[in-house]
C-alpha cells in the first residue's frame, strides 16, 4: 500500500509498448510488429520504457480494483485515509469513462493489438467495465456511497447497446469490444454476471435474462473435465489459471444471487480443476494447467480471490497462495514482482497487473477472513 500511494497508483503496464511513439512509428501500422513490440517489452526483464519515452500512467482497470482493496479496509476499519482514497479513487474513475459510448464503459490508457484484434487507448471493453463495475457494486455495499452505485448501473447501457452479440440457440456471447466479435469466455461471463448483480439494483427483467442467456453459453462450453478454453477460435484454445479463476468468481456471483443453481456441481467441478491443475504442492503458480512456468502473479493473486471467497476445503491451499506470494513475489521495498521463470525472474513493478492485483487479493484474504471470524458486513 506504500508503494502504490507513493506512486500515486500511476505506473507501466505490460501492454503498454505502443505508448511510445517511437515503437508505434516504427511498427508501420502493421499487426505483427505491434504484436512484437509489445511481446518483447512485456517480457524483457529490463525496463526499457524510460528510454522508449513511455510514461507512468492511470490504468482504468487498475483504479478499479485498488477501488476494491481500499472499500474492503474501510469496512473493516472506518480510518478516514481509507475514505479519502476510495473518494479519490472513484473521482479518477468517473473522469476515465470512454466518451461516445452508451451508459459507462472503461478501457486501457494504451493501445494494444493481440492476434485478434487492435483496440485504440480508452476504448472501452467487457472486461475492464465489468471488473469496475463489481468493485462499484462492493464499495456501494460496503460504504453505502451513492456515488460507486450511480457509476456502476450505466455501466448495463454499454454492455446491452454497444458490444456484438453471437447468438447460438437462444444463448449470448457478447464481444470483448464494440469493435470485435470474438467469442472469449471469461468476458462474456464478467459482462453477464455484472448484469446479474446490477438487476437487483435496476430491477430491469431484461438485465436478468440476458445474464442467464450468456451464463447458458459460457456453460455450454465447460469440458468434462471442469476446464474453458480461453475462447472458442481455433488459436485461443488454451487453458489457463486467472481466466479460469474468472470464470469461477463469475459464476459464485450467479449462485449468490440464486441463480443458476443448476450449474452448482459444474461450479464445484471447475473449481477442482483449478486447485488440482494450477498450483504446486507449495502454493505457486501455474500460468497454464500444462507446464510450470511461467508463475505469475495475476495467477497467484486471482487464486486468493476465488478461494477466500470460498473458504472451506480451499482454506489450506489458499494459504500457501497467499504464502508464495509474500515469499517469492514481494520485493524488499513492497512491490510485487511481475513472473518468475525457470531461470530469471521478472522484477517489473507493473502497477496494474502485479500491485492492483495483488493488493486486491490481499485486501479479500483479509476481508474473507474477517467475515469468517465475524458478522458479515456485505449483508445488507
Amino acid at each position: 500500500m506504500v508503494y502504490i500511494e507513493r506512486e500515486n497508483f500511476t505506473g507501466y503496464d505490460p501492454y503498454d509498448a505502443l505508448n511510445s511513439s517511437l515503437l508505434k512509428f516504427l511498427s508501420f501500422n502493421r499487426k505483427w510488429l505491434r504484436i512484437a513490440f509489445i511481446q518483447l517489452l512485456k517480457k524483457s526483464p529490463i525496463n526499457f520504457r524510460p528510454v522508449l519515452g513511455i510514461r507512468k500512467g492511470l490504468n482504468p482497470k487498475g483504479l478499479g480494483l485498488f477501488l476494491w482493496g481500499y472499500a474492503k479496509l474501510f469496512a473493516l476499519d472506518k480510518n478516514p485515509g481509507y475514505r479519502a482514497k476510495i473518494e479519490m479513487l472513484l473521482d479518477l474513475l468517473d473522469g476515465l469513462k470512454s466518451p461516445g459510448y452508451s451508459g459507462n464503459g472503461w478501457g486501457y490508457n494504451f493501445d494494444w493489438q493481440s492476434r485478434a484484434f487492435y483496440v485504440p487507448k480508452y476504448t472501452p471493453t467487457i472486461v475492464n467495465s465489468s471488473f469496475i463495475g463489481h468493485a462499484l457494486i462492493d464499495t456501494y455495499r460496503l460504504t453505502g456511497w451513492e456515488k460507486a452505485l450511480e457509476l456502476a448501473l450505466p455501466i448495463q447501457d454499454f454492455i446491452l447497446k454497444d458490444l456484438n452479440r453471437h447468438e447460438e440457440n437462444g444463448r449470448i456471447c457478447f464481444s470483448y469490444t464494440p469493435l470485435d466479435k470474438t467469442r472469449v469466455h471469461n468476458a462474456n461471463f464478467l459482462g453477464a454476471s455484472l448484469l446479474i448483480r446490477l438487476y437487483k439494483y435496476s430491477g430491469d427483467r431484461n438485465l436478468k435474462t440476458t445474464a442467464l442467456s450468456c451464463l447458458a453459453y459460457t456453460m455450454g462450453y465447460q469440458r468434462d473435465d471442469g476446464s474453458w478454453p480461453y475462447a472458442e477460435s481455433a488459436y485461443q484454445k488454451w487453458i489457463d489459471s486467472f481466466h479460469t479463476g474468472f470464470n469461477l468468481q463469475c459464476l459464485s456471483y450467479f449462485l449468490e444471487e440464486g441463480e443458476g443453481m443448476e450449474y452448482q456441481a459444474a461450479f464445484e467441478k471447475g473449481a477442482a480443476f483449478y486447485a488440482r491443475e494450477f498450483f504446486l504442492e507449495d502454493g505457486r503458480p501455474k500460468y497454464y494447467h500444462d507446464k510450470i512456468y511461467p508463475l505469475d502473479i495475476h495467477a497467484a493473486a486471482q487464486a486468493i480471490v476465488v478461494f477466500s471467497r470460498m473458504g472451506g476445503s480451499y482454506k489450506d491451499l489458499d494459504g500457501r497462495i497467499l504464502d508464495s506470494i509474500i515469499t517469492r513475489f514481494q520485493d524488499r521495498k513492497g512491490h510485487f514482482y511481475y513472473q518468475i521463470n525457470k531461470h530469471l525472474i521478472n522484477k517489473v513493478p507493473y502497477m496494474r497487473w502485479s500491485q492492483g492485483w495483488a493488493f486486491h487479493a490481499l485486501t479479500e484474504y483479509l476481508f474473507q477472513t474477517e467475515r469468517t471470524n465475524h458478522a458479515d458486513p456485505r449483508r445488507s
